[in-house]
């Protein structure tokens, strides 16, 4: 038999995008799926939402959280509920773009019991559903291990990974709250090895797009002095601690400059002067277009 899948979507207060997530799922052409949507508790019509759709599909499990619990708590009683052999990742304002995902990812698992981890491409889209850029990480276990100190280089949404190893690392950590998947990944990868499809799977919706600069100033600020704990706990796990520390201060410093967009060429030539060619493999050329999905 064909195994389980158990996909965890934590969600709050996402009723205009929800219901594309969940019908990207029931596209996969790999059916043997279970959906297991954990209810934040949300303030607007979320609930009835999706206890529209689980009352007509007994595939979909909902956990109901009575306060707001957060997500690395909500995903944690997710998984924890899940009764699969994988487990896949989907945010609420997402859509998997490839039907079939699924299908490729558990077949390269199934055949290669050494990985734990396996993610793929992006394509970033707006709120008007216009494709922003997309790209792809690194492929191969060796230069995902180079780069992934210094950056995250796995796409949460487009992930499947082992349940076993999951609990075997303890799980997300709450510590780690804003990069919570990434501190997982690194924990996987002690005791498995990792792989990104160069292909795209999930429209990400970029709800900050079209925001000033300055709440993604404050994220990055914010978030200084967990990155660099981060950093720091798998300094002996993995290579260039050093180049990942200066990359997270840089980013600080990045932060503060004005007319980014301008100054774009220049910050990327001292980027690869410091730190080599970023990860990201960026396909442009097809800004126009267009996906129905958010349309």
């Amino acid at each position: 038999m064909i195994p389980l899948v158990s996909i965890i979507l934590p969600t709050y207060n996402r009723a205009k995008y929800i219901a594309k997530a969940i019908e990207s799922v029931w596209r996969q052409s790999y059916k043997n799926l279970e959906l297991i949507i954990v209810n934040d508790a949300s303030t607007d019509t979320t609930g009835e939402l999706i206890s529209s759709f689980a009352k007509h599909n007994p595939k979909i499990t909902i956990l109901c959280n009575k306060i707001n619990l957060g997500i690395v708590a909500s995903l944690n009683k997710g998984v924890k509920m899940a009764q699969g052999k994988y487990i896949a990742r989907l945010d609420d304002d997402d859509v998997w773009c490839d039907d079939k995902k699924i299908e490729k990812q558990v077949e390269f698992l199934e055949k290669n019991p050494e990985y734990c981890l396996v993610g793929g491409g992006v394509i970033k889209v707006d709120k008007n559903g216009k494709e922003i850029v997309r790209y792809l990480l690194p492929r191969e276990d060796e230069r995902i291990r180079k780069a992934i100190l210094i950056n995250n280089v796995f796409a949460h949404t487009t992930v499947l990974f082992r349940k076993d190893t999951f609990q075997k690392v303890g799980g997300y950590d709450e510590q780690f709250a804003f990069i919570e998947d990434w501190d997982l990944w690194l924990k996987m990868g002690k005791v498995g090895k990792f792989y990104n499809f160069q292909e795209f799977f999930v429209f990400y919706l970029d709800q900050e797009h079209d925001d000033p600069y300055h709440y993604r100033n404050y994220k990055i600020r914010r978030n200084v002095k967990v990155n660099l704990t981060l950093r720091k706990k798998y300094m002996n796990s993995y290579p260039n601690y050093k180049k990942a520390v200066l990359f997270c201060w840089a980013s600080y410093c990045y932060s503060f400059i004005p007319f980014r967009k301008k100054l774009g060429p220049i910050i990327l030539q001292i980027r690869k002067l410091f730190f080599g060619s970023p990860p990201y493999k960026y396909f442009d050329k097809n800004k126009s277009f267009k996906n129905k999905q958010y349309a």
